[in-house]
């Protein structure tokens, strides 16, 4: 794609701030500072990857790994507002998923051990556990408050913290896993994922193209999996003072 069609693509930025002109949506600087930032980050992302397919060095790939997980921690963890150590767990949770993940791919020689292969299904792996981290803790805030007489109950005739909770860890991570397991059902015939489409429009064979979809898509089935349940199991006691009571989660969540 050449410069000048790029410039036109601003076109769409311009007829989205005029809806929200139209609309008195007040969403124009928002527009304007989030078109900015796109486009310099992707930009800066497009040279630092150049730059490491060519170098080839595990050092740089290990790098832009260790910023994606800790960049992907610190948005989840927004989620989790006044959860004492939050970060550090969806840290531990992505990065057992991403090594999980990565240890399949290479090991069964499933993918190419290089960085064009490793850094992109590393990114879209990260980026799926972030989100069905962020979800996970949304949801165990909602289901910690509804069912608070139900825990207590169960702490005063004696279960253990995790006992009290398991219900609600279980309904947690089955709700966090809802948007990837509907995204599996459809994918095709609502959607054609932005992999398997850029393949396409690079010029790839659409078959070939479908099967390193489907890789992502039973990939991203897994990491949900497992960076759910990780991250529940390490932060259930979060949901509890000292005491075993459960804290105003309206005051928790800041």
């Amino acid at each position: 794609m050449s410069i000048l069609a790029l410039s036109f693509t601003l076109l769409f930025v311009m007829i989205t701030m005029l809806v929200s002109v139209w609309q008195k949506l007040g969403l124009e600087r928002d527009i304007a500072v989030g078109t900015v930032r796109s486009a310099i980050q992707l930009l800066l992302v497009g040279y630092v990857l150049q730059f490491i397919f060519n170098t080839n060095n595990p050092l740089f790939i290990a790098l832009i790994l260790l910023i994606m997980i800790t960049i992907a921690s610190y948005n989840a963890a927004k989620r989790g507002k006044g959860l004492s150590g939050i970060v550090w767990k969806i840290a531990i949770a992505i990065t057992s998923t991403e090594l999980l993940m990565m240890g399949l791919l290479l090991g069964f020689r499933i993918i190419e051990a290089t960085p064009q292969y490793i850094i992109p299904i590393s990114g879209m792996t990260i980026g799926n556990a972030m989100v069905v981290s962020g979800l996970l803790l949304n949801q165990m805030r909602r289901e910690v408050e509804a069912s608070r007489g139900e825990i207590e109950t169960l702490l005063s005739l004696g279960a253990t913290a995790r006992q009290a909770i398991q219900d609600v860890m279980k309904r947690s991570v089955k709700s966090s896993m809802i948007p990837t397991i509907d995204g599996m059902k459809t994918v095709g015939l609502v959607q054609l994922p932005g992999m398997m489409t850029g393949m396409i429009i690079a010029g790839a064979n659409p078959v070939e193209a479908v099967r390193y979809q489907i890789l992502i898509v039973f990939a991203f089935a897994s990491s949900a999996a497992v960076s759910s349940i990780i991250l529940s199991l390490l932060s259930y006691r979060q949901w509890f003072t000292k005491d075993l009571r459960i804290p105003n989660l309206e005051q928790k969540g800041g």
